[in-house]
């Protein structure tokens, strides 16, 4: 019955961590239309960051890892670290990477940076402690509330899931407000956005930075309950993942973020991990990112908005005659006014009191 505890309160906690992934990256790609291909190169950043600092100072030549920042900050304090570092590194590389350039191009920029950090924290060994990274990072309040490992698991899964339900009210006021709005205008229509004042880069950078932070604040989550960071497990693939859950899911809408977290990184990645070997070892990897690349394709080719959607803004059909019956009279009305004819003064008053629709998210 322990191993079934350890194994569900594992994959809450992963579920908690990815889901708060897909949010920031479902902002970033699905309201704005950034291809983010360096998402997981922020992440890593906000978990190295998140575990420097609980470490305290690197210890010389004798150390066996070697890192930076190093420091012994009180929970909860490493993850506003680790937060604000992934919303600092975003807001660097966005001054360059966001600007008003084809979104092809602009997703290379992303890719090809990933790669270049990724072989640059890789080989220093003097700050990212090469391809070792970091281990021994303490679990924070483990030792202060006195807990067993299987009772700290199950406390850590609900500290995730509390933070997954603030950053999703926090993330869909943001998506709901007339923030949200110009970002949608952006991605649509950009240039007709512009036209009405909206800066593009601006808001591509503003949004590049919070999903930034949410990032930095996820890889914090997760090197705090595995207790390790490594450069190696943060590859470009990870952001493939977590793009294939948007995917899925249904790009802008928030909500169907939890149903392509726990399809894609959930169902068919964590799951099959805990399955007895097939055939040989290896095999059961292979097929869950056979699955994956399937998935990606296939959505993008059948389904592009995914299985939920965004709702698209739809006026009532009463509002759709009255501003049918406005725009006619203004076309009218100069007319018959020029020619003594009479014009029903009533009609933009009825036209000004039809029925709103309404945006649903």
């Amino acid at each position: 019955m322990g191993h079934y505890s350890f194994y569900i309160s594992t994959l809450v906690v992963y579920f908690g961590i990815d889901l708060l992934s897909a949010w920031s990256l479902n902002l970033q790609y699905g309201y704005t239309g950034v291809i983010n291909f360096a998402y997981v190169v922020f992440q890593a950043t906000g978990a190295y960051v998140a575990g420097v600092v609980v470490l305290g100072s690197d210890t010389g030549a004798g150390s066996y890892q070697h890192y930076i920042l190093g420091a012994h900050l009180p929970f909860p304090v490493p993850l506003l670290a680790a937060t604000f570092a992934g919303a600092l590194l975003s807001g660097v590389i966005g001054l360059f990477a966001v600007r008003r350039i084809r979104r092809d191009y602009q997703a290379a920029v992303m890719l090809i940076l990933s790669l270049i950090l990724l072989q640059l924290v890789q080989s220093d060994t003097a700050i990212f402690n090469g391809q070792d990274g970091i281990t021994a990072i303490p679990h924070p309040l483990q030792s202060a509330l006195g807990l067993s490992l299987s009772t700290y698991q199950w406390v850590y899964a609900l500290w995730v899931l509390a933070i997954c339900a603030v950053v999703y009210v926090v993330v869909q006021k943001l998506c709901r407000s007339s923030w949200g709005r110009s970002l949608r205008a952006i991605r649509d229509q950009e240039d007709a956005a512009a036209s009405l004042g909206l800066n593009g880069t601006k808001l591509r950078l503003e949004v590049l930075i919070i999903g930034g932070a949410i990032a930095g604040l996820s890889g914090g989550l997760l090197v705090e309950y595995i207790g390790a960071w490594s450069p190696g497990a943060w590859g470009y693939a990870e952001t493939f993942v977590i793009f294939t859950a948007v995917l899925v899911g249904g790009v802008g809408n928030n909500r169907a973020m939890l149903l392509g977290t726990l399809i894609v990184p959930i169902i068919v990645l964590e799951v099959p991990s805990f399955l007895p070997t097939i055939v040989y070892p290896g095999l059961i990897d292979a097929i869950e990112w056979i699955i994956v690349g399937l998935g990606w394709m296939g959505f993008l080719l059948v389904r592009p908005r995914g299985l939920i959607p965004e709702r698209r803004f739809h006026a009532p059909r009463r509002l759709s005659s009255a501003v049918d019956r406005v725009g006619l009279l203004g076309v009218i009305a100069p007319v018959t006014a020029n020619v003594g004819a009479p014009v029903d003064a009533t009609a933009p008053a009825a036209g000004a009191r039809a029925e709103r629709g309404r945006e649903e998210e």
